[in-house]
């Protein structure tokens, strides 16, 4: 089921037309404000999300999702194609981003890649690496049983090093988890690494999270 926020009607239109005819379920708002009202009230398996919004713009919108922890998959929409727009979607919480005017098919496959990374694809146990705690079942991450604000992009990196520690897990293994054959540049993983930084060592003394420079990154134990 997927939840459309774009109040320019001619591509939510051509949006329903196509998605609708693969099976798939919409529910549409033309503003922030609805959008975020739809999103906290039903149950999505990603949401379309226009940046440029009457009433609640999207960074705004996804923001506020995130401080209710609400983690469905965002897919982040706009026509604006540069580098500070599309980091700070990430900031704010978004877990992929497309630009206008886009394919329809690639656009399919980023939804289906995020909504496969949020449902799982591993068996429902938990992972244990030093002082970082993964529950699968819940898709829950802790370090030292403080729970980390993660979003699932953020969460399948961090439960991709959890699983591979202490070995290095090279830049083209998480690009390849993440979005299979649809790479997007360099920037957008380098960003998702921040944010998870952010989350997983500043507020503690210790870094886990370690750039193997040119190669990858690892978790240390301690």
């Amino acid at each position: 089921k997927v939840l459309l926020v774009e109040d320019n009607r001619e591509v939510a239109g051509i949006l329903f037309d196509y998605f609708e005819c693969l099976g798939m379920e919409l529910d549409y708002a033309d503003n922030g404000e609805l959008g975020l009202q739809l999103a906290l009230e039903g149950r999505f398996d990603v949401i379309l999300l226009d940046l440029m919004l009457p009433r609640m713009d999207g960074l705004t919108v996804c923001n506020k999702l995130r401080e209710e922890g609400n983690n469905t998959p965002v897919l982040m929409l706009t026509a604006l194609d540069n580098r500070e727009d599309m980091l700070n979607g990430f900031k704010h919480g978004a877990d992929d981003y497309l630009t206008k005017p886009f394919d329809l098919e690639i656009l399919e496959a980023r939804m289906n890649a995020l909504v496969k990374r949020y449902r799982g694809e591993v068996s429902h146990s938990s992972i244990q690496f030093g002082q970082v705690r993964i529950d699968q079942k819940t898709r829950k991450a802790y370090r030292s049983d403080k729970l980390l604000a993660l979003n699932p992009t953020t969460y399948t990196i961090l439960e991709l090093l959890c699983l591979k520690a202490p070995e290095v897990v090279s830049r083209e293994e998480i690009s390849e988890k993440l979005w299979q054959e649809n790479e997007p540049n360099n920037d957008v993983l380098r960003s998702h690494i921040y944010q998870l930084r952010n989350q997983l060592d500043k507020p503690f003394t210790t870094p886990l999270l370690t750039t193997i420079p040119k190669v990858g990154f690892r978790l240390e134990e301690q």
